[in-house]
């Protein structure tokens, strides 16, 4: 049989590790709920992002052989403004109709990219443009320099055009951020946000495996009638 000093022993273990994995655990449920109750392409915003973008036909296009470039792996054509441009190698903007490298879209051109990629009704409050960001960012791993463009709109939504290839980059709202903090929080991965692997992670996951064992034990020890069934003298 356990000794009574053994059975409080493991229950002040059980004590301790619940009161200190319990924000944690409180974290996990609240953050699985969230994702469980919250639709994922409306997160990501997809009810934002205009469905119903015509391609517009360009004709008399320069050949893109007869660009400043020795060897073309990619390319892609860009509409800005009404204007074709080859984005060439993943690294190059050239207008499709001149053969002019093109250095950075300007302020104008981002804001007509975001209100062609979005729905229609939403006002522009403010216009920025970044350079760099930190591993918190809401645009972290995507093309920079941007612009950064800022709705009127309960929602705080914003839109990211790079500057570079004068691509609509992506959409940002409140509830993706919700997420994106809940998420955070979920994996434990306070830098990049998506490493599951972390140590972090990996050392709370243990120790909630043992608060859920000694909690067992307790309850094995505690129970009159668990006891007299495995404990009992022969």
């Amino acid at each position: 049989m356990i000794k009574s000093k053994t059975a409080i022993k493991i229950r002040k273990a059980h004590r301790y590790l619940g009161l200190f994995l319990g924000i944690q655990f409180l974290l996990w449920t609240i953050s699985g709920l969230y994702f469980s109750w919250t639709n994922i392409d409306e997160i990501r915003g997809e009810h934002l992002i205009n469905k119903n973008v015509k391609l517009k036909d360009f004709s008399e296009l320069i050949s893109p052989s007869k660009l400043n470039e020795s060897n073309i792996k990619s390319i892609e054509l860009r509409n800005i403004s009404g204007v074709p441009y080859y984005w060439i190698n993943n690294a190059n903007l050239y207008n499709a109709y001149t053969g002019n490298l093109k250095q950075s879209i300007t302020k104008k051109e981002a804001v007509d990219i975001a209100k062609q990629s979005l729905v229609k009704g939403l006002e522009i409050k403010s216009i920025n443009y970044i350079s760099t960001v930190d591993k918190h960012h809401e645009y972290r791993n995507k093309l920079l320099p941007a612009y950064v463009i800022s709705f009127k709109d309960n929602r705080n939504i914003k839109a990211y055009v790079s500057s570079l290839d004068g691509k609509f980059q992506t959409v940002r709202h409140r509830n993706w951020r919700w997420f994106d903090f809940l998420w955070m929080a979920h994996t434990m991965d306070y830098e990049s946000r998506d490493n599951f692997n972390n140590t972090l992670i990996r050392i709370f996951s243990l120790l909630g495996l043992i608060t859920v064992l000694s909690g067992f034990t307790l309850w094995v020890t505690s129970s009159p009638t668990i006891r007299k069934i495995f404990f009992k003298k022969n």
